[in-house]
C-alpha cells in the first residue's frame, strides 16, 4: 500500500496524545494504520454515494461510513 500520510504530523499527534518521545517504528506502525482505516473508510463512503446515486463523497458518507465501522469492530 502506498504512503500517503507524512509521518512529522503523526508523530506530533503522538507527542500530543501524551509521549515524550516518539521512535520512527511507532510512527510508521500508526501511519500504516491510519491509512487502512483511511482507505476502508474511503470505500464504505463510496459504497454509500453509489447507492445513493450519487458520484460525490459528502462529509456525511464519511461520517456514516466511520459509524458503521466502528459498530462493526465492536462486535
Amino acid at each position: 500500500m502506498p504512503r500517503y500520510l507524512p509521518k512529522a504530523p503523526v508523530a506530533r499527534i503522538i507527542k500530543e496524545a501524551g509521549a515524550e518521545r516518539v521512535s520512527e517504528s511507532a510512527t510508521e506502525t500508526l501511519v500504516y494504520h491510519l491509512e487502512k482505516f483511511g482507505v476502508e473508510v474511503a470505500k464504505q463512503a463510496a459504497e454509500l454515494a453509489r447507492h445513493a446515486g450519487r458520484k460525490t463523497v459528502t462529509a456525511d458518507d464519511i461520517d456514516l461510513a466511520i459509524q458503521a465501522i466502528w459498530k462493526k469492530s465492536k462486535k
